[in-house]
């Protein structure tokens, strides 16, 4: 059955965006883990709380992608191999607060660029469901992104 009324080779540049999106929250989440568990200093509180909320966040995310990739009946991948080779997000191995920060960003700038593929792809077949969701993560993400960026101005 054809329960999203969509045919289901239109959605293939959808599924394949949505697992290369996948791929990179991925390796996004893990880079939020190791510094979670890395940060030092006189920011210590401050960051590793907020590493925590975004991990967190990003464990969601995932899911919520996974989920959609299996809703248009897909396959998303599942394994750390296939994330690490098709990732535009790399693991990154900063060691001061302002170089993890940063790091997010940058992860930030490769996921918002991936997710409006993802809207671009969607909105060629009508894919509306995946629309809605890649439209208000991309929000959630770009408002984190402004609010570590003004943590990360030198004033």
């Amino acid at each position: 059955m054809n329960y999203l009324n969509i045919e289901k080779k239109t959605l293939n540049k959808v599924a394949e965006s949505l697992n290369l999106l996948l791929a990179d929250y991925q390796i996004y989440y893990q880079n939020l883990r190791r510094y979670h568990w890395h940060v030092q200093g006189v920011n210590f509180f401050d960051l590793h709380v907020k590493f925590e909320e975004l991990y967190t966040s990003a464990q969601l995310v995932i899911d919520e992608l996974a989920e959609r990739i299996l809703t248009i009946r897909f396959k998303p991948m599942a394994t750390l191999k296939e994330y690490l080779e098709l990732a535009n997000v790399k693991e990154i191995h900063a060691e001061k607060d302002s170089e993890m920060v940063s790091a997010i960003l940058d992860n930030h700038k490769i996921i918002i660029n991936q997710m409006r593929t993802v809207l671009e792809n969607a909105a060629e077949c009508e894919d509306e469901g995946t629309t809605d969701l890649v439209a208000s993560l991309l929000s959630a993400l770009e408002k984190s992104s402004w609010m570590l960026d003004a943590w990360n101005t030198k004033s």
